[in-house]
């Protein structure tokens, strides 16, 4: 699919330019996210924007392009990703990589994550250039691959080989925050500004093996199942961290009243998972920024259905709260499965430890001015994003993807999910506030 009408004004059609780059199936594994970079590369280049690709292969490529400012700010940097994860097994709608509008909806894979976010960027970039905005300071956008598969070929690359390009740069923006959630009729816009760690885990069974024939009692099956139960039944250790203390208590001050009352004490190490439980759906949320946590994820026994196995593993899906380390997770995963299992940490990617809210005000007020009823909120993201590679350069990155969501649309349960859809409405929503974001960064 072609642009529907002129390239040079697509800037004014961010969902337009969503629907396009939903059309390239950037699914990772294998990404080949070489054909959506350049296209974006061929809409920067019309606009006269110099571009740089840079990446470990020729699928696999990054883009790199700035407008330049006044000198008055400290550069800033917008980065986003166009790989997508898998539709596979799921069932859509509407198929999801046509890009279709229907119901005020573009549908599609990607809309949510990231591809609504890089056409918001980019329609703000863009527009920057085509209407001459005097810029405070250098506007740095970077385009990246692999996000959804750990960042090997995207922005650990580009940190690891090519940090001249980001000197001097403080802030970031990137995924996730500035979408919409209500707490009763209140409305709040979380824009994220700490992250948790991955701490993928490994937990090793052993127990008699032998002919499938001839059944065995307390084998290593056996006590994989007493781990599951577990962990199952049992949350980790409560731990109320400065971001998560303050996105509550931002949350309870607004809603007030019993309802306040009782959401406040979720900072209370006694009383946190009694409220979680009492929330039932709404305080998953909750549960994961209180918490270190682990998933269960991949099982590995025997190979063969007639050999009952000797050692069973099971792969943890952990994610660590800012300022905790590996050590505190295995120490805390013992207290619940016991000594006797073998605990090893797989991948560790640490996280800095407390945000830099220097940016933080200048984003709130840019989202009171675009709706004065909605309250923003410190966010701590559950998940991980290329942030944590960013970090390793002192660069602090906000998700600041601002999206109007209906109060019945359910973001977490959307976002990876068949159906992945945003309104058209909230793409120009973000378009805006990044926009009037360039104008007036450092200022």
């Amino acid at each position: 699919m072609e642009l529907k009408n002129n390239p040079s004004s697509i800037y004014q059609r961010p969902a337009e330019l969503l629907q396009r780059l939903i059309q390239f199936d950037t699914t990772n594994p294998p990404g080949n996210e070489a054909e959506c970079i350049n296209f974006i590369k061929s809409l920067l280049t019309e606009a006269g924007i110099e571009t740089t690709i840079l990446g470990q292969t020729p699928e696999r490529p990054n883009l790199i392009a700035k407008l330049p400012g006044q000198g008055s700010a400290s550069p800033l940097l917008l980065y986003g990703h166009v790989d997508v994860v898998t539709t596979e097994n799921q069932q859509w709608q509407h198929p999801p990589f046509e890009g279709k509008v229907v119901d005020g909806f573009v549908w599609g894979r990607g809309a949510l994550d990231m591809k609504g976010g890089v056409a918001m960027m980019l329609a703000a970039f863009l527009r920057a250039k085509y209407e001459d905005l005097k810029l405070p300071g250098d506007v740095i956008l970077a385009i990246v691959s692999d996000e959804e598969a750990g960042g090997d070929f995207g922005s650990k690359y580009l940190v690891e080989n090519h940090p001249d390009l980001f000197e001097g740069i403080r802030y970031a923006i990137g995924e996730f925050g500035g979408f919409t959630f209500y707490v009763g009729k209140q409305r709040f816009y979380p824009v994220m500004i700490a992250e948790k760690q991955i701490c993928w885990i490994k937990a090793t069974m052993r127990g008699p093996g032998g002919h499938g024939s001839l059944p065995v009692q307390d084998g290593a099956m056996a006590a994989l199942s007493r781990l599951l139960e577990r962990l199952d039944r049992h949350r980790l250790p409560v731990h109320v961290t400065p971001v998560a203390r303050l996105m509550i208590e931002t949350i309870t001050s607004a809603i007030g009243g019993l309802k306040g009352l009782i959401l406040n004490q979720l900072t209370n190490p006694l009383l946190t998972d009694r409220v979680i439980n009492i929330l039932g759906e709404n305080g998953h949320i909750f549960n994961s920024i209180l918490h270190n946590t682990v998933s269960p994820t991949i099982l590995q026994g025997s190979t063969k259905i007639n050999v009952i196995p000797s050692e069973v593993t099971v792969e943890l899906d952990g994610r660590l709260l800012p300022g905790y380390h590996p050590d505190d997770m295995i120490a805390e995963l013992h207290q619940i499965v016991g000594d006797d299992i073998e605990i090893e940490v797989v991948l560790h990617d640490p996280g800095p430890t407390e945000p830099d809210m220097g940016l933080f005000d200048l984003l709130a007020g840019i989202l009171r001015q675009a709706d004065p009823d909605g309250i923003p909120l410190p966010f701590l993201l559950s998940g991980c994003t290329d942030a944590r590679f960013f970090s390793q350069l002192g660069i602090q990155t906000y998700g600041f993807l601002p999206m109007t969501l209906p109060e019945d649309f359910n973001f977490s349960q959307t976002i990876h999910a068949a159906d992945e859809r945003i309104p058209v409405e909230a793409i120009d929503f973000g378009a805006n506030a990044i926009y009037e974001l360039l104008q007036c960064f450092g200022g």
